[in-house]
């Protein structure tokens, strides 16, 4: 009987010695140094029966930033880095003004993408569930403005992060899928665009 409980604890122990931690994903999703793919993004506002879709690509550079590369219903390009976000329009980039709800909303999915748990934890409570190749991450607000915004933030992924639902207060939520992102190089175009 001893050696079974002993059997059992070590086997406990060695289950709880393995399972998938914060720290976990945040180096599962950081290790890749290009991640590119097709995304797709619902605003569901209360007001309207039908969600509002946009579509296009996305490359996310572990040492240079994130480009959102909108393709439907207008073609807008954006870029996230160190030095904040930026629109492209026909004279170049363009620096956005960063106090506005669309360019904190990017400055989340660009944490989420890279795997910042740690710049996620300033701002919400995170509580992670699942496995290597199969995880959720709850973010829940700690900051009385962010409370003000969201109900809660919820995201989905494997190998890479491939859904994130914000839920807002006001009862409108936006749901982005990334279903087929790759690990990849960076084209010249793309490193360019990152880097000037």
């Amino acid at each position: 009987m001893n050696r079974l409980l002993l059997c059992l604890g070590l086997l406990l122990s060695c289950s709880l010695a393995h399972a998938f931690g914060l720290q976990d994903l945040r180096k599962q999703l950081s290790e890749p140094e290009v991640i590119k793919g097709p995304f797709t993004q619902e605003k569901h506002l209360r007001a309207l029966p039908q969600p509002l879709v946009s579509k296009g690509e996305f490359v996310l550079a572990r040492d240079h930033g994130l480009l959102w590369l909108l393709q439907t219903p207008l073609k807008q390009d954006y870029r996230l880095n160190a030095q904040g976000i930026a629109r492209r329009d026909a004279s170049g980039w363009q620096t956005v003004p960063t106090r506005t709800a669309g360019t904190e909303q990017n400055k989340l999915f660009f944490a989420v993408l890279q795997g910042d748990s740690s710049g996620l934890e300033r701002d919400f409570e995170l509580d992670l569930k699942g496995q290597a190749q199969d995880w959720q991450l709850n973010l829940t607000p700690r900051s009385l403005v962010l409370k003000q915004i969201f109900t809660r933030i919820e995201i989905h992924g494997g190998q890479f992060v491939d859904r994130i639902q914000l839920l807002e207060t006001q009862g409108d939520s936006t749901v982005l899928r990334m279903p087929s992102s790759t690990s990849t190089r960076l084209s010249d175009a793309e490193r360019h665009d990152l880097v000037d």
